[in-house]
């Protein structure tokens, strides 16, 4: 009986490492090609570990300019729709009227619509309005599909801190800004973290909004700059195109890092109600 009990939890854990390795593997491949000059697509310790692969991008000039238009979607994205989100969320938290209910329900039903369902009309729009080809359509694009799920997020954190706190904030002689400022964003730091990563995430990851409202090359964020890489360059290099993948994938890692202790806690938080 004693053997068994010993056997059957190793063989559930010999199991799930064979199950994760199975997942590490093609996360090894652009981490060991991006140090290997001679990078197949095979899986490969590299003879001669070098940074050769990332200097010449970086030197080539096919870094820093889709890194800096990435970068200046993905931060505004973010600023604007911490800003607009908790503007939106403060009201439908702490005030009562009538179809409030069916005001949630409804933010709700946006954030699941599919998006991409609607880039048709949604490019006809921009013509009309000479967005096209601009880093602020794709902004704009991107604060509006994520404000529905941000602002269900953010009403969720705002209903967790106790009002009696603004009371005795406006008792005090604190106005209503001043409430928000000093008592209540810095009990909701949780879900700013959230709603600030999964916006910047969204608007740092994403191909195909990029994609088909920019066309001038020297604008082309690194999501859309990393696909006309692989074909735009005659043979592709693979050495080359798991360094560009990795330091693409280096900003996101870091934001995650250096909010990793608010995201955690404001997932299982956001998500109640």
């Amino acid at each position: 009986m004693a053997i068994r009990r010993i056997i059957g939890p190793t063989f559930i854990y010999i199991l799930l490492i064979l199950f994760g390795l199975f997942f590490l593997v093609p996360l090894l491949w652009p981490i060991l090609a991006s140090l290997n000059p001679t990078a197949s697509l095979s899986v490969e310790l590299p003879t001669h570990p070098s940074l050769e692969n990332y200097i010449s991008i970086i030197s080539s000039g096919l870094v820093i300019p889709p890194f800096t238009s990435s970068a200046i979607m993905a931060i505004s994205t973010m600023v604007l729709v911490i800003l607009l989100s908790g503007l939106a969320a403060y009201p439908l938290s702490r005030y009562q009227f009538r179809f409030k209910a069916q005001l949630m329900y409804l933010i709700l039903f946006a954030s699941a619509l599919p998006i991409l369902a609607l880039v048709t009309p949604l490019y006809a729009m921009y013509v009309t309005l000479n967005l096209t080809d601009t880093l602020q359509g794709c902004i704009f694009f991107f604060v509006a599909s994520s404000l529905p799920f941000c602002i269900w997020l953010m009403k969720n954190f705002l209903d967790a801190v106790p009002i009696e706190l603004e009371e005795a904030a406006w008792i005090d002689g604190d106005s209503v800004l001043g409430s928000l400022w000093h008592v209540v964003l810095p009990l909701t730091a949780p879900g700013i973290a959230v709603v600030g990563v999964w916006s910047f995430l969204g608007a740092w990851t994403n191909f195909f909004v990029p994609l088909i409202l920019l066309q001038s090359q020297d604008i082309l964020p690194a999501s859309v700059h990393i696909y006309t890489f692989f074909g735009s360059y005659g043979q592709v290099n693979y050495g080359q195109l798991a360094a560009y993948a990795m330091l693409y994938a280096l900003p996101a890692v870091a934001l995650y890092t250096v909010v990793s202790r608010f995201f955690v806690k404001g997932i299982s938080g956001g998500l109640k109600g």
